[in-house]
Order: C-alpha cells, then sequence, then structure tokens
C-alpha cells in the first residue's frame, strides 16, 4: 500500500499529517508535482516531478496508483478517476471520494465552476484552518485502518 499525494494543491499541514501517519505505519509516500516541491528528508517519503502539462500530474497519479492505495487530492474530476479505478482518494479537508458521492460531487464542482465563470460567485475554499487539519487526521486514520485491514 502506497499513500500518493497531489502535491501542488496540497495544503503543507495536511502533507505533514501524511508524513507522520506514513511513519507511524510505516507507509510508503510518493508526492506527484508538476513544479518542483520541498521533499521532507524522510526515507519513506519520494518525490515524484513530471513534466509540466496539463493534466500530468494527474494522469501520472491515475496511471501509478493500484487498488488498495490512497490518494490525496483535492481534485475531484481527478478523484472520478481514481474512484472508477478503486483506487481511494481523500481531500485534505478528510472528505473521502467514493462510488456513492462522485456523482453529487461532480456536479457541485461543475455548478460552482460555471457561477465562477459567470462571475456571480467569487473566491475558492475558506483557509485550511485547525478543524480542516483534524478533520483530515480523523479521515485518513479511519481510512488507512480501513485498507490495511483490506491487505
Amino acid at each position: 500500500m502506497r499513500i500518493w499525494i497531489d502535491a501542488d494543491a496540497c495544503p503543507r499541514a495536511a502533507k505533514e499529517l501524511v508524513f507522520k501517519f506514513a511513519l507511524k505505519r510505516k507507509l510508503e509516500v510518493v508526492m506527484v508535482a508538476g513544479q518542483p516541491q520541498v521533499k521532507p528528508a524522510l526515507a519513506c517519503v519520494r518525490l515524484i516531478v513530471v513534466e509540466s502539462g496539463m493534466d500530468a500530474a494527474d494522469d501520472y497519479l491515475v496511471e501509478q496508483a493500484e487498488p488498495g492505495d490512497l490518494v490525496i487530492c483535492s481534485d475531484v474530476p481527478l478523484a472520478d478517476r481514481l474512484v472508477k479505478k478503486s483506487v481511494d482518494a481523500l481531500d485534505p479537508r478528510g472528505r473521502e471520494f467514493d462510488s456513492r458521492n462522485m456523482g453529487e460531487r461532480l456536479a457541485v464542482r461543475n455548478l460552482l465552476t460555471d457561477l465562477r465563470d459567470q462571475g456571480q460567485m467569487g473566491g475558492g475554499q475558506p483557509p485550511y484552518g485547525e478543524r480542516e487539519k483534524q478533520a483530515f487526521a480523523n479521515a485518513l486514520d479511519r481510512l488507512l485502518t480501513r485498507l490495511t485491514r483490506a491487505t
């Protein structure tokens, strides 16, 4: 089992939590990015910087992640591709992506994108604070426990 991180968009605090959980559980972490990132000096963490291009990091994650792995990402279309491949996905705010909620998550994402494009709505997600960090830690622990038991 590996934990993959869509590193370009993942908050630093969420990455640090993943590293802690990986050390504790002796898991490998692979950070995938389209641009250089700071990689911690941990043997269990690798950094792969893919060639730049539209969705290059997403494509790499979908090609390399396997059922039983976990991908940390906030990109809903990427999560949809992973779920269709039976790869577990979790966003940095602790919300799990699965086959039961992907339709709704995609519809909401598309609606919000349309509203922003029309100028009827602005901004993105609220800041990543302690509440989001705690929700992510709880969901990550639950999901890793479930995935570990399944192997």
